[in-house]
């Protein structure tokens, strides 16, 4: 409950260093006030103790409280209700562009890189909840698989559905990948437009070159992050189809066009990376986060609900009681 209280001017809490002082003043004159009466012998006056008389120095704890209550309520305690409200006011659009050739099915990262892809991404969108995100994917080929959407849901089941299947020729389209993301970005009217795209290879298929791609991005303004994914060296590629169906595997030179990849992100202004693990590439995404970040306006709405009042009717109230008792009662003692 009292994590709920605050107090508008904590500073009068150092009025409870008067209460020493107070009580020291009160002993001191009580002193100073009391007569000395000298008798042979005090027999006479034992156990002629009555309840009055038992009781007149609690008066001086009446006021002591009624002090200590004041003090409270002259810093004003009050409950404090905080509702948060946010805008976004510059939001970001970002695509990305995901490689979905065969070669993604490679094992140099677990369980493969698209699965590996596929978490990070997921994670990735999680983390964006203020912006729109579209979702292309290519092979020899691309599409549009998710429009640029601020509902996450839709694009995170789209993620979850990417898999390696016969929808597309296989082979690496840079080109066209790049292209589709930017039909999804140009008429765009956010104050920043990202691509994201991710490759395993290097750029063997489509009818449009990634030079020119890279060229029309930069004519709408668009940033592209690329991000080259596999190891350096070797790696398990699948490379036909055993009996039962399933993919046969063999040790293969990784090869990503790396300097393709550094001048399209050096072009449109964004920035190449390296993935060879499912660290790195969580990494990669995670940076990526931080330098698209988007401007957000918080609102908050304070309403106080204010609690002096009872510590100060208190006080009064304990006050008014120690003169009634020293007016009445005790009169006769003091």
């Amino acid at each position: 409950m009292m994590k709920a209280i605050s107090f508008l001017h904590p500073e009068f809490f150092w009025l409870f260093l008067l209460i020493p002082i107070a009580v020291a003043w009160h002993f001191w004159k009580n002193q100073r006030q009391s007569a000395t009466l000298k008798i042979s012998s005090i027999n006479g006056f034992r156990n002629q103790k009555t309840f009055i008389s038992k009781t007149k120095p609690y008066l001086f704890i009446l006021r002591l409280l009624a002090l200590s209550f004041l003090i409270v309520g002259l810093a004003r305690p009050r409950k404090e209700d905080i509702s948060n409200q946010t805008k976004t006011t510059k939001g970001i659009d970002i695509v990305m562009a995901i490689d979905v050739s065969g070669s993604m099915l490679a094992k140099d990262l677990k369980p493969n890189r698209m699965e590996a892809l596929k978490k990070v991404a997921n994670n990735f969108v999680e983390g964006r909840p203020n912006d729109r995100i579209g979702i292309v994917v290519y092979a020899a080929e691309a599409y549009t698989k998710t429009p640029v959407t601020s509902d996450k849901a839709i694009v995170q089941e789209a993620i979850k559905s990417i898999k390696y299947d016969n929808t597309i020729q296989d082979g690496t389209g840079i080109g066209m990948g790049l292209t589709t993301a930017v039909n999804r970005l140009k008429d765009s009217k956010a104050k920043s437009k990202v691509i994201i795209l991710l490759t395993d290879g290097v750029n063997n298929a489509g009818f449009i070159e990634p030079e020119t791609a890279s060229e029309i991005t930069k004519e709408y303004g668009i940033k592209v992050y690329t991000i080259g994914l596999g190891t350096n060296g070797n790696a398990e590629f699948p490379y036909a189809y055993g009996p039962n169906g399933e993919f046969l595997y063999k040790m293969m030179p990784v090869e990503i066009d790396v300097e393709l990849l550094k001048t399209i992100a050096k072009n449109t202004g964004g920035k190449y990376f390296r993935a060879n693990s499912n660290d790195k590439l969580e990494e990669i995404y995670n940076e990526i986060n931080k330098l698209e970040t988007t401007e957000i306006q918080e609102l908050k709405f304070y309403d106080y609900d204010e609690k002096f009042r009872p510590f100060a009717l208190i006080a009064l109230f304990l006050l008014l009681l120690e003169v009634a008792l020293r007016n009445t009662i005790f009169k006769s003692f003091i």
